[in-house]
């Protein structure tokens, strides 16, 4: 077998490799991590740290890190205000805020702690921000109440009946967190593959014995364990691992605009409106980043292909796997009529520019600027529920992270270790 790990009350040791008859080690890693996300780098990160010496290898079919999720998105650093107690998703944000700037200020990454409101702009929303009041008090959060005064000395141009101010919400780039959780990982010794040739086509799983991976260059890797975090194909993955995931992954496409240099002014810092617990998106809100753009978005709309980032882009085997599956039908029954707003404000301006209104009275169509859109990997159960929370599932050499929607990013170095750890686990070496 390929060498273990073991730690001693004097820290971690490296323990010798056991080799075959012939003498050759038949891995090439102890651990493969296909996916160069945030969320994979953060893993492989964490293997580095946690066990010094583990061969770690992370196999990406784009040519560099973060080119999905990770690098479109808002950039915002969440509390973890809106995540059930208990939740993985409270548990990781909550502890994965404060690491994460701590993260970007020693490595000079820019970052900045704005806090933000959740502003209700009706009278039906203002139960649903009680509740997310006390939430915020139970997860221990700097929460206060606002009303509309306090709210325009804060976004002067913003407009509501009462907000709550979250003051650990930041904003940061992702993109370069992930460039450097790379570098850091390649600087203890981790391999990363980039390109179309790294991406994995075939995995074969020998109880015992570990997973050997097929990449599209004919390549042949083999490890004791493999773990998935390829994101927007993680279910698919984990079926080429022999596994059977309980949920398929569904893109939505959240759509992004921007405001024009000139109208910078009217948003100060970020801006939400009360989410709708039914669904596990925020709604279209108010960023600004922390370069001084200001996002507004994104919605949320089905796409047509797996990596499709506009209306034009579909692809035919994921469109058909999409209609295939039961769950699609349950949700699209379930939620017909949330779907048909966003869909109404995907294709008019008019109609995005009434829902921005809310919070933004002032802003006008042309105001409303498109910018680069993100698609969503979104686990959906056969029964059409929408997972809402973290999902990490385990088989024999196999760790399939099948759910990591936002709050990630913002959890991803908690969520890396978590990780790690079970890998570890697998690898007894821990």
């Amino acid at each position: 077998m390929m060498g273990s790990v073991s730690t001693t009350s004097r820290g971690p040791r490296r323990a010798p490799a056991s080799r075959t008859a012939d003498g050759a080690v038949p891995y090439d890693a102890e651990v493969l991590v296909i996916g160069a996300g945030i969320v994979g780098l953060s893993t492989a990160y964490a293997l580095t740290r946690a066990v010094p010496g583990t061969r770690v290898t992370v196999l990406e079919k784009e040519p560099g890190p973060a080119r999905h999720q990770s690098g479109r998105n808002s950039g915002v650093i969440h509390s973890g205000i809106y995540y059930p107690p208990g939740s993985l998703k409270a548990r990781f944000a909550l502890s994965g805020s404060a690491e994460m700037a701590k993260f970007c200020a020693e490595h000079a990454i820019p970052y900045e702690l704005t806090g933000k409101l959740i502003v209700a702009t009706e009278r039906a929303e203002l139960p649903r921000l009680h509740a997310l009041i006390q939430r915020g008090r139970q997860h221990g959060l700097p929460v206060r109440e606002l009303g509309p005064a306090q709210i325009a000395e804060r976004e002067p141009h913003v407009r509501g009946l009462a907000a709550i101010h979250v003051g650990t919400t930041g904003v940061c780039d992702f993109a370069e967190v992930a460039r450097h959780l790379a570098r850091l990982t390649s600087a203890a010794g981790g391999e990363l593959r980039y390109g179309p040739g790294a991406e994995v086509t075939a995995v074969d799983r020998r109880a015992g014995r570990g997973v050997a991976v097929r990449t599209a260059d004919g390549s042949v890797l083999r490890a004791r364990v493999l773990i998935n975090c390829a994101g927007l194909h993680s279910d698919r993955v984990a079926r080429l691992a022999g596994d059977e995931p309980a949920a398929r992954i569904l893109p939505f496409r959240g759509e992004f605009h921007v405001l024009p240099l000139e109208r910078r002014e009217l948003v100060r810092g970020l801006v939400y409106p009360v989410p709708d617990p039914a669904f596990p998106f925020l709604g279209v809100h108010l960023t600004r980043g922390v370069h001084g753009d200001v996002h507004i978005g994104p919605n949320a709309v089905p796409a047509l292909a797996r990596e499709g980032y506009g209306w034009r882009t579909a692809g035919a085997a994921d469109l058909a796997a999409a209609l295939g599956f039961p769950g699609s039908w349950r949700m699209a029954r379930r939620h017909w009529r949330y779907g048909a707003g966003e869909l109404r404000r995907s294709v008019s301006r008019r109609a995005l520019t009434e829902t921005v209104r809310r919070l933004l009275p002032e802003v006008e169509p042309g105001d409303l600027l498109p910018a680069p859109a993100g698609v969503r990997a979104q686990a959906v159960l056969r029964d059409g529920t929408l997972v809402d929370d973290f999902l990490i599932d385990e088989g024999p050499h196999t760790v399939h992270v099948l759910n990591a929607p936002s709050p990630a990013a913002t959890a991803s170095l908690p969520i890396g270790r978590e990780i790690a750890q079970r890998a570890l686990a697998a690898l007894r070496l821990v």
